[in-house]
């Protein structure tokens, strides 16, 4: 089982990104994936989930209408489109999957390596 993020990269404030997360060996359909982040220094934060099939979705406050998570279930593939970037959302970016129902609060399962995305100001 893996996941694969993808997408990072070195991007000027106020400019746009787009991370993918691929699954191998997981039908990602069958699970809420989540994409969390992690600055130097700092916890991992939550930043947006989705549900299996889409109709479910939550943002952490700090990127609300800036990031917009989605989600291709034919392709297995998780997307985070990040636009408006600031400084403080530099930060390596993880995707993760979880079991049960969106609502459900069960902890992730799997989770990907990362990948980095810095906003220079």
């Amino acid at each position: 089982v893996q996941l694969q993020a993808s997408g990072g990269g070195l991007v000027q404030a106020g400019g746009s990104l787009r991370l993918s997360c691929a699954a191998s060996g997981l039908t990602l359909r069958n699970y809420v994936m989540g994409w969390f982040r992690q600055a130097p220094g700092k916890e991992r934060e939550f930043v947006a989930d989705i549900s299996q099939s889409g109709s479910s979705i939550g943002y952490a406050d700090s990127v609300k209408g800036r990031l917009t998570i989605s989600r291709d279930n034919a392709k297995n593939t998780v997307y985070l489109q990040m636009n408006s970037l600031k400084a403080e959302d530099t930060a390596v970016y993880y995707c993760a999957a979880r079991d049960g129902t969106y609502y459900s609060g069960l902890d992730y399962r799997y989770w990907g390596q990362g990948t980095q995305v810095t906003v220079s100001s």
